[in-house]
């Protein structure tokens, strides 16, 4: 022990850790000021690691001093044995050791995309339809994370449950179309969906061209999806919906709105659920999608029976899990608000680091049954 602790008190040692440390603390700064290409790419996916890394070495952290606390205050241990020195030691060991892990399972888990199953009751009558098998997934966050093995993972998973209709409830992209790796392999894949009645889709949050740095936007950009998002979608043959509502085989109606929070090019103001409805026929079932599982009784009182939406991640990444399930009514999973059902998945994708802990990347199959 006393000579691995002469070799981490030697000057060399700790100028090449202060060094590495800097350079992985910064690594995102470095990446937002790069030009877009190779280097941009390396230094930010570095720079997300980085932050998951940092958030569990910190939590980590804190139980390592917990214990070392209760190891040098209790009757259990004495300090002969466990010295301040030796552990501090193993304070900083546990703590590393425990926060790798945690993100290494975290780098796993969100690889690994899972199927969840809803099945949900409409009393209405729907044309000549019994039942409709809907595919619902959102937060794909296309760019430097997200690229074509996970969208292809993505795309069998969503072939595997035959569905009807698939619906893609925003943050298809991750704010910048240049973060994309290739493009065109990535429209190919969407391309491979089979639907019976197709794909529609609507815009969230992240459908934009804005410059992130660690989850602040840096300056005033237009707040509207860069025209080549429009032209993917498009060569995809998914229907972007925008504050519109498009009857399907005459037996159901389906209305996409645009985010929330930025509703994009030529919406200044997107329009209430009451508004939204009122020129629907409601004697046929009315099925939303909506970035943000927002509004829930507003819609409900609107008429509208089946919800669908994104956005939360279902907070991707413990303890932050917590945190939507206090902010959110429905933060992931199925409810019902009156007679109307919402259900909001935890999403494909991630935002910043590739880590998801205590929650996973689905898609989610829906049986649909009518009246």
């Amino acid at each position: 022990m006393s000579s691995w602790g002469k070799f981490f008190r030697k000057k060399r040692f700790r100028i090449i850790v202060g060094a590495i440390y800097t350079l992985l603390a910064v690594s995102m700064l470095i990446g937002f000021f790069l030009p877009h290409g190779r280097y941009e790419r390396l230094f930010k996916i570095i720079g997300y690691y980085w932050l998951g890394i940092s958030l569990y070495e910190i939590i980590a952290l804190m139980i390592a001093l917990l214990i070392r606390f209760i190891i040098l205050h209790t009757r259990f241990a004495t300090r002969e044995i466990w010295g301040r020195r030796r552990t501090l030691f193993f304070s900083g060991l546990i703590s590393a050791t425990l926060a790798l892990s945690i993100c290494l399972y975290g780098v796993v888990n969100a690889h690994h995309i899972r199927t969840t199953n809803y099945e949900v009751s409409i009393n209405k009558k729907a044309g000549h339809l019994k039942d409709l098998n809907i595919c619902l997934i959102a937060d794909l966050h296309m760019g430097y994370n997200i690229g074509v093995e996970h969208i292809t993972q993505m795309v069998d998973k969503i072939n595997a449950t035959k569905p009807d209709l698939v619906v893609i409830a925003g943050d298809i992209f991750d704010n910048e179309y240049d973060a994309l790796d290739h493009p065109d392999e990535l429209i190919k894949q969407f391309k491979r969906i089979k639907s019976k009645y197709g794909l529609f889709a609507v815009y969230g949050n992240h459908d934009i061209e804005e410059h992130i740095l660690a989850g602040f936007t840096f300056g005033e950009g237009k707040q509207e999806a860069d025209p080549r998002m429009d032209q993917f979608l498009k060569k995809a043959n998914i229907k972007n919906l925008r504050d519109e509502s498009v009857v399907i085989d005459n037996s159901f109606t389906l209305y996409g709105r645009p985010d929330y929070n930025k509703p994009g090019k030529g919406i200044k103001q997107r329009k209430t659920p009451s508004e939204c409805t009122q020129s629907l026929d409601h004697s046929k079932p009315i099925i939303m999608i909506d970035h943000e599982p927002k509004e829930l009784e507003e819609k409900s009182k609107a008429g509208v029976d089946l919800d669908l939406g994104g956005h939360t991640h279902d907070g991707q990444a413990f303890p932050a899990n917590i945190i939507t399930n206090i902010v959110w009514e429905n933060a992931c999973g199925h409810i019902k608000k009156g007679h109307m059902h919402s259900i909001v998945t935890s999403g494909v994708g991630i935002f910043g680091p590739f880590i998801r802990v205590a929650t996973k990347a689905e898609i989610c199959s829906i049986k649909v049954h009518f009246k």
